[in-house]
């Protein structure tokens, strides 16, 4: 039976890369070708509502999650030694961390067709773009960009540290990255950072935490525009943390609590001091019906978000595209046309739904919510048949549904061969593109693939002409493209890559805005700065005897 099995799942990927291939063949031609208020004399009050402790464990954290966040671990928990932390340390390289999800469960209304690969895997640094955001942004008062991720120590340790740095444009180089905080022996990505910049110049990092069960921390800069060391400001129950700066108002702060499963709360805050300590209790709920993640952004002073619905609690079932905003740091929340609505939406028919992808039998992943030139919301996301990786769920749709001033209208990018495929994109004065792993990879099928450049001077049609391979030959695929909130080049996209298929090395890049510039970051450092390597040809150096590679 297992040789049977072994057989059939090979076929299904075979068949899997022969659709891919055809399905570019009948796609049209067109295809292929933030300020606060001044806090610099008072440091906030450091509070700690932790609900673990602040012991580092030395083995891996290994758990599964059901619909209702509940963690379920597997490995070796009772023998893990205590060790002390790596706050604040400086780690001699930058090194991605290689995560997977077990295989998708079959359940009511979303089947997984017997398959037994990983719902998603791989290049976890800089996941996910519906969790955690921004995780980088330029600063021009310094001439850097600022970025944060989820790091590990060493080639398939898995043990998670949130780590910090920048990438300096006069001097194109980077210091050794800064361990804002050791994580514990966690070693699920679902904990990654996000940060944001305030109108003095200290970088604030948001931790997510994990369901109710790890909570989250804040953290802000000891000094203006540095990364050297940071100062816990509270450790509670927070997830996702997705934080604008209002220009004159101060934090604006989407997150998750798991309330009754993932339901979207926000706050604000003026001079980051006085947090609350019991966000469950004291938060404004925005949306709680059924579950939800949600893509949100900045402009000027409006903040908007795009959010999805997991029908009956199901994450495997997320569906519909919804919008909110508000421009009066949240004392009013309205649809995109100015409809106030009444707080927390609670039913999945409101005002705000925009697509119901649920009547047509599809999954629906947002990926990027922008603002065009005009000020109107443009969203990127990936519709399916269901989240299994399996040909039966195809295809795969890389989608945008923007504003125009009047209506909603959708439009198709490209195609991918995984849901988790997740890039960024960007609307400029003469284009729009995306930088995506889009292309299938060496590990086809899984999270991830080759990367390239996705373009169209008009939006209004379909199918975006791939302008460039940004990655080729690669050994590993690549995956989670993030972008900085205000990118400037040569720094405007940044991901990982590694092996989707099983655990290995990550390493991190980052390319340009024409994608024709592919630089790697030193994996192993020796000095406290280094320059980044570019690639040129774009081809990935090969092989795990990479892990020390310049």
């Amino acid at each position: 039976m297992k040789k049977i099995k072994v057989v059939v799942n090979l076929t299904v990927k075979c068949l899997l890369c022969v659709f891919l291939s055809l399905s570019f063949l009948l796609i049209p031609s067109g295809l292929i070708a933030q300020v606060s208020p001044s806090i610099s004399e008072k440091l906030p009050e450091i509070q700690d509502h932790s609900l673990q402790s602040e012991t580092r464990l030395t083995a891996d954290y290994i758990g599964s999650e059901d619909d209702s966040g509940h963690l379920s671990v597997t490995d070796h928990q009772e023998d893990r030694k205590k060790v002390e932390p790596r706050d604040n340390e400086k780690m001699d390289g930058y090194r991605g961390i290689w995560w997977r999800h077990g295989p998708m469960p079959a359940r009511p209304h979303a089947p997984n067709y017997g398959s037994q690969d990983y719902k998603y895997s791989g290049p976890l640094s800089f996941a996910w773009p519906h969790t955690v955001a921004p995780m980088a942004i330029y600063a021009p008062e310094v001439n850097k960009t600022f970025f944060v991720y989820g790091g590990d120590t060493g080639p398939k340790d898995r043990y998670l540290l949130t780590m910090a740095s920048y990438y300096d444009h006069d001097k194109h180089r980077v210091p050794k990255p800064t361990i804002v905080r050791d994580q514990r022996g966690v070693d699920d990505p679902h904990d990654n950072p996000s940060l944001t910049i305030d109108g003095d110049g200290y970088i604030w990092v948001f931790i997510a935490g994990r369901s109710r069960h790890r909570p989250g921390q804040i953290f802000r800069s000891q000094q203006p525009y540095s990364v050297e060391a940071f100062d816990k400001i509270i450790s509670r129950e927070q997830t996702y943390s997705q934080v604008w700066m209002v220009p004159e108002r101060g934090f604006m702060h989407l997150l998750t609590l798991y309330t009754s499963g993932r339901e979207l709360y926000w706050e604000t805050n003026s001079d980051g001091t006085n947090w609350s300590p019991e966000p469950a209790e004291e938060l404004q709920k925005l949306v709680g019906f059924g579950g939800h993640y949600q893509v949100t952004r900045i402009h000027e002073n409006t903040v908007g978000t795009s959010f999805n619905y997991h029908p009956d609690g199901n994450v495997d079932r997320r569906t519909n595209i919804y919008y909110l905003q508000t421009s009066d740091f949240g004392e009013t929340w309205k649809t995109v046309d100015g409809t106030v609505v009444e707080t927390p939406l609670d039913d999945r028919d409101n005002p705000a739904l925009i697509t119901d992808y649920e009547a047509k039998g599809k999954v629906a992943f947002p990926n990027k919510l922008l603002f065009d030139k005009d000020g109107h919301p443009v969203i990127l996301y990936i519709t399916a048949f269901g989240a299994a990786p399996v040909l039966e769920n195809s295809p795969r749709v890389w989608k945008i549904t923007r504003w125009t001033g009047e209506e909603w209208v959708t439009r198709n990018v490209t195609v991918s061969d995984h849901i988790y495929d997740m890039g960024t994109f960007f609307i400029h004065e003469d284009r729009w593109s995306l930088i995506a792993p889009a292309l299938p990879g060496p590990q086809a099928g899984f999270t991830g693939g080759e990367v390239g450049v996705y373009e169209t001077k008009n939006p209004d049609e379909d199918w975006w002409q791939l302008k460039r391979r940004v990655t080729m030959d690669s050994p590993f695929n690549h995956g989670y493209m993030r972008r900085p909130h205000n990118p400037v080049d040569p720094f405007f996209a940044i991901w990982a890559d590694s092996n989707s298929q099983e655990n290995s090395i990550s390493r991190i890049y980052f390319t340009n805005s024409r994608g024709d510039r592919l630089f790697k970051l030193p994996y192993k450092m020796e000095e406290d700065y280094a320059e980044p390597v570019e690639l040129n040809p774009p081809i990935p150096p090969a092989g795990e005897n990479t892990s020390y590679y310049r």
